[in-house]
C-alpha cells in the first residue's frame, strides 16, 4: 500500500511537470515565430521622437538579446516536457503492475531529476530576468506613460509581431517556475526512494550476515554435541 501511494505521488508530479512544461513551451514557440527568431530577452533600446508629439515616438532597438537565451529556454521546456512524459508512463506502468525500481534505476532517476531541476531553474531565471530587462527598456524603468503590458497593444515598429509578447512571457514564466517546483518535488521523492533502497539493501546485507553467523555457529556446535554424546 505504501509503495502504491509513493508511485501515485510520483505519477501525479510527473503529470503536473508535463502540464506546466507544455504551458511554457507553447508561448515561447509562438513568440519565437512572432519575432522572426529575434530574442527580446535582455534586449536594449530607447525611445526616439522627431518632435514633441508622443504619437510620433517610436522604440529603437540598440541590440537584440542573445538568441541562445530564448533557444535555451525553449529547449529546456521541451526537455522537461519529454522527460516528464516518459517518466509518467513508466511510473504508471509500475503502479499498474505493482513493480518497483532497483537501486541502480532509482539512483539513475535521481540523477536525471536533479539535472532537469538544475536546467529548469536556470531557464526560469533567464526568462524572468531577461524579460524584466526588456520591460525596463521599453518603459524606461517605469518613466513612460504606458506599462509593459499596455505596450503590447501598440505597434513598436520593430518589424515584428509584438501584439502579445507580454502575455506570452507571463505565461511562459508561470509554466517554467511551476515546472521547476514540480521537478523539485520529483527530485525529493527520488532521493527518498534511493535512501529507502539503500537502507533496505543494508538491512538485507545484515540479515545475510546474521544468517551466515548462525549457520556457522550451528555447524560448529554439532561436532561438540557428538563428542559429548560419545563420552556419555
Amino acid at each position: 500500500m505504501a509503495l502504491n501511494n509513493f508511485l501515485f505521488a510520483q505519477c501525479t508530479l510527473y503529470f503536473l511537470a508535463f502540464l506546466f512544461s507544455f504551458i511554457a513551451v507553447v508561448p515561447l514557440s509562438e513568440n519565437s515565430a512572432d519575432f522572426h527568431g529575434k530574442c527580446l530577452l535582455f534586449t536594449e533600446g530607447m525611445w526616439l521622437s522627431g518632435n514633441v508629439s508622443l504619437e510620433r515616438e517610436h522604440f529603437t532597438v540598440e541590440e537584440w538579446g542573445p538568441e541562445s537565451a530564448c533557444r535555451f529556454s525553449l529547449f529546456t521546456g521541451v526537455l522537461a516536457l519529454l522527460a516528464a512524459a516518459v517518466q509518467a508512463w513508466r511510473t504508471l506502468f509500475f503502479l499498474c503492475k505493482g513493480h518497483q525500481d532497483s537501486f541502480f534505476y532509482a539512483f539513475l532517476n535521481l540523477l536525471i531529476s536533479s539535472f532537469v531541476v538544475f536546467v529548469t531553474f536556470i531557464a526560469s531565471t533567464i526568462v524572468s530576468v531577461g524579460f524584466n530587462m526588456w520591460c525596463d527598456a521599453i518603459t524606461e524603468k517605469g518613466s513612460r506613460p504606458y506599462s509593459c503590458e499596455e505596450l503590447q497593444d501598440r505597434d513598436l515598429e520593430l518589424n515584428v509581431e509584438n501584439s502579445s509578447f507580454y502575455d506570452q512571457f507571463a505565461i511562459a514564466q508561470f509554466g517554467l517556475w511551476a515546472a521547476w517546483l514540480s521537478w523539485l518535488g520529483i527530485t525529493v521523492l527520488a532521493f527518498l526512494k534511493v535512501y529507502h533502497n539503500y537502507r533496505q539493501e543494508d538491512l538485507l546485507d545484515s540479515l545475510i550476515q546474521e544468517k551466515e553467523l548462525l549457520i556457522g555457529k550451528s555447524s560448529s556446535r554439532s561436532p561438540l554435541q557428538e563428542e559429548k554424546s560419545c563420552m556419555i
